[in-house]
């Protein structure tokens, strides 16, 4: 009897011990804080602003052909103005005197043209990049005047023999006539398709490149000759086909900013069924 009160007794005071020693522990682990529930804070994404305004420049390979090629003066100074995310709207303004010597004629060609059009900028910039991968259209207008220099022609000849028989003996002879006669009051109408780039050097400085197909629409031409180079379409080749290119260097001016729209967020997808 006396044996099973101690036993009973030792397991009570077992089970006593491992109660408290329990409830000890439990104390000891930190209660969980109300921050450390609560849900990451979101990231602050910056919000990009794209910049308006007109960017002015001028085409440097004209500058430049008026220093190393003989006969050619001119320059041609271009502008943009941003409408939207991705259209500008473009013109181009020039002024050409040129000095054309082929192998059967040589001539003067001088006047103004304007060109007016877009462009749409195919390249997606990242935050505050500008940069641009174009393509474009113009319509081209141009008043000049040309100057029939001189030209060449095959005179037809011949020669009498020794003997007093008269034996003509046919050659060609190339004799080159001064004319200088000059044609004025002259006006061209064409249309461009474009693809160029232009890349952001600095703050405000681009520096772009542009190639051209040229289309002539109408020109009024000289009597008894006719238009081989036109100011801002250049030469002409088959009468209604042109080629060219610029080479600018561009500043822009910015006037104001307009916040980007933001990206439409992607649907989610449900969970599959289990």
């Amino acid at each position: 009897m006396k044996k099973t009160y101690i036993s009973r007794s030792i397991i009570s005071l077992l089970l006593l011990l491992s109660f408290t020693a329990f409830a000890q522990q439990k104390q000891k682990q930190p209660q969980a804080k109300p921050a450390d529930t609560a849900a990451a804070p979101v990231p602050v994404i910056p919000v990009k602003k794209d910049r308006y305004g007109i960017r002015i420049g001028a085409d440097l390979h004209r500058l430049s052909r008026s220093f190393y090629e003989d006969g050619f003066t001119g320059i041609e100074l271009v502008a943009d103005y941003r409408l939207t995310k991705k259209i500008y709207a473009a013109a181009e303004l020039g002024n050409v005197k040129f000095t054309v010597d082929d192998a059967q004629v040589n001539f003067t060609t001088k006047g103004n043209y304007l060109k007016v059009g877009f462009d749409y900028n195919a390249y997606e910039n990242w935050l505050d990049m500008e940069n641009m991968i174009y393509v474009g259209f113009r319509y081209g207008f141009a008043t000049f005047n040309q100057n029939l220099n001189s030209y060449r022609v095959y005179q037809n000849s011949a020669l009498d023999d020794i003997d007093d028989t008269t034996t003509p003996v046919n050659y060609f002879d190339e004799v080159t006539v001064n004319t200088d006669r000059n044609y004025s009051g002259l006006t061209a109408h064409w249309v461009e398709l474009i693809g160029g780039v232009k890349a952001k050097l600095f703050n405000n400085l681009f520096l772009g490149f542009s190639v051209r197909l040229n289309g002539l629409i109408s020109d009024k031409k000289p009597a008894d000759f006719d238009n081989l180079y036109l100011p801002g379409f250049n030469r002409t080749y088959d009468g209604k086909f042109g080629v060219g290119f610029n080479y600018t260097l561009s500043y822009l001016i910015p006037l104001y900013k307009k916040q980007a729209a933001p990206k439409e967020a992607a649907p989610a997808t449900p969970a599959a069924n289990k």
